[in-house]
């Protein structure tokens, strides 16, 4: 994982619905950030649901990489 400097907090999740098979891991990570949809597929319910902490641990649990992260300098800190 890249960190991004000292102090930059979580500022944009994207997430591949093209790579995202569905797994809900992230929505048991951090069911207040994530959701899955009608398609059974991840969106960002709540980007400030939860810590950042919290929520690269529900990136990083996400077993087809579909969730990318950024700071706020736009800087991708996840994958």
């Amino acid at each position: 994982m890249r960190m991004s400097e000292p102090g930059k907090k979580i500022a944009r999740i994207e997430i591949d619905r093209e790579l995202c098979i569905g797994a809900g891991t992230c929505v048991a990570m951090a069911g207040e950030v994530f959701e899955l949809d009608s398609e059974n597929k991840a969106i960002v319910k709540d980007p400030g649901g939860a810590d950042d902490a919290s929520i690269l641990l529900a990136a990083q649990s996400c077993p087809t990489k579909a969730i990318k992260v950024f700071d706020e300098d736009g800087n991708q800190i996840y994958p």
